[in-house]
């Protein structure tokens, strides 16, 4: 079992989603890819293929995940906000006051619909707000927003900023920066 799953759908953005999986795994958090497209490889946004670790359907100890993430890249977003179980694991997950996380359009597209953005700040690709505040969210102009246990960011170039707050969740902040400093950030 992993300790944090990031979601892959056809179309996702994949500097957003590659980016956290690298960050993730040099801070030593155990953290798998997981298609939601019933198949292992998953091609993204710009035509990169991905071999994802495990299919949702097969993938166990979803439910007892410290952090999801869902990258962004359209229609990836739309296709990850298409899919029930995701749907229900993301709500539970919050319901449970664990962290989920989304960046670029998936904050509006994907989590806000199910109501984990309600009364939060959030932050989103420039011209998906309407999503955040149908969503109940106060949008943010910044590229990382961390609310409770809900971190969304903006796009593609604020990957680096979005996977080390995630570790910072998980690993606490001289992880991060050792992270940081190991990248040369």
């Amino acid at each position: 079992m992993a300790e944090a799953y990031v979601f892959l759908a056809a179309g996702f953005e994949e500097v957003e989603a590659l980016t956290p999986v690298d960050l993730l795994r040099r801070a030593g958090v155990e953290v798998a890819t997981i298609s939601v497209n019933g198949s292992n490889i998953v091609t993204g946004a710009h035509g990169v293929p991905v071999v994802a670790d495990e299919i949702f359907e097969e993938a166990s100890g979803l439910a007892d995940a410290l952090m999801l993430v869902c990258p962004g890249g359209m229609p990836g977003a739309s296709n990850l906000a298409a899919h029930p179980g995701l749907c229900d694991l993301l709500a539970k997950q919050h319901a449970a006051h664990r962290y989920v996380a989304a960046i670029c359009a998936a904050p509006a597209v994907t989590l806000a619909p199910l109501g984990i953005l309600n009364g939060l700040e959030a932050t989103c690709y420039p011209g998906f707000e309407s999503g955040l505040k149908e969503g109940g969210a106060t949008p943010k102009g910044q590229r990382v927003v961390k609310a409770d246990k809900v971190i969304t960011a903006n796009g593609p170039s604020s990957a680096i900023p979005f996977a080390l707050a995630l570790v910072e969740a998980l690993k606490g902040p001289q992880t991060a920066a050792d992270v940081a400093a190991g990248i040369l950030l």
